[in-house]
């Protein structure tokens, strides 16, 4: 679905083009902040979706990284290396492996999550104004509405 930007008000095209732009340079200061700096984009990935969807195959999390099943192998022994996930035969299909996340990929997950904050809440209080930080929480309730369908 396009929409026609002659139909939209300026201030939405404005507002779409803005948001995208901060949005990905906040990303981009997030990433920084994270210890990834020894883990390929593809690893931290894959961190990421075990974390959030729990046990799967490498088949599993190649479809859902759009990479061939050989790519993501590679990328899951890059990380069972590192201990952060190990590998366990199905129970149900012995010749599939299961991946897991290890305690220290949970526990690198964590802190990376940890360093995300407390970088957002310094910059917060460094940065703004207690009327801003205030004008911030407004916008969110706002913006909000966007996820909302």
């Amino acid at each position: 679905m396009t929409a026609d930007h002659d139909e939209l008000p300026d201030s939405a095209v404005r507002s779409a083009r803005e948001l995208r732009a901060l949005f990905s340079r906040l990303r981009t200061g997030l990433r920084g902040v994270a210890d990834t700096h020894d883990l390929t984009p593809s690893q931290a990935a894959v961190l990421s979706r075990l974390d959030k969807q729990g046990v799967s195959s490498t088949s599993v999390l190649a479809a859902a990284e759009r990479v061939r099943p050989q790519s993501m192998a590679a990328t899951v022994a890059g990380l069972e290396k590192q201990g952060l996930v190990q590998r366990e035969p199905d129970p149900e299909d012995g010749r599939r492996q299961l991946i897991t996340l290890t305690e220290a990929g949970r526990n690198r997950i964590e802190g990376d999550r940890q360093a995300r904050r407390e970088w957002l809440a310094r910059a917060f209080g460094e940065q703004f104004t207690e009327g801003e930080r205030q004008e911030v929480l407004r916008a969110l309730s706002l913006l909000a509405r966007l996820t909302q369908s």
